[in-house]
């Protein structure tokens, strides 16, 4: 099993920064890649950005290319969302997920943490 925790959310001012983390447990050798969604209220949950679990390659939204990078430390199992220059438009809850080797989806999710940001 998988078990996903993410932390660090908050309600910040419009251009502040937080970082989001995502504490993994459980086999995390049979990680593909790890990404982080969002929802917004009233919306569907979107991709934001993701990272290959053994490697760095890197995919992000066009809505936060250049302002968030995501990154993690293998060590402690965790992923990683530095998020800069935050926009109201952010405000949504935040998911880390983890896609295992050979699934074609992300098939483990974390509970969420809140990110609002006001203007």
């Amino acid at each position: 099993q998988v078990q996903l925790v993410e932390s660090g959310g908050g309600s910040v001012q419009a251009g502040a920064t937080l970082r989001l983390s995502c504490a993994a447990s459980g086999r995390t050798f049979k990680y593909q890649s790890m990404g982080w969604f969002r929802q917004a209220p009233g919306k569907g949950r979107e991709f934001v950005a993701a990272i290959v679990w053994n490697g760095s390659t890197t995919s992000y939204a066009d809505s936060v290319k250049g302002r968030f990078t995501i990154f993690k430390d293998n060590a402690e199992n965790t992923a990683y969302l530095q998020m800069n220059s935050l926009k109201p438009e952010d405000t949504a809850i935040y998911y880390c997920a983890v896609r295992t080797i050979l699934s074609g989806y992300y098939n483990y999710w974390g509970q969420g943490t809140q990110v609002t940001v006001s203007s």
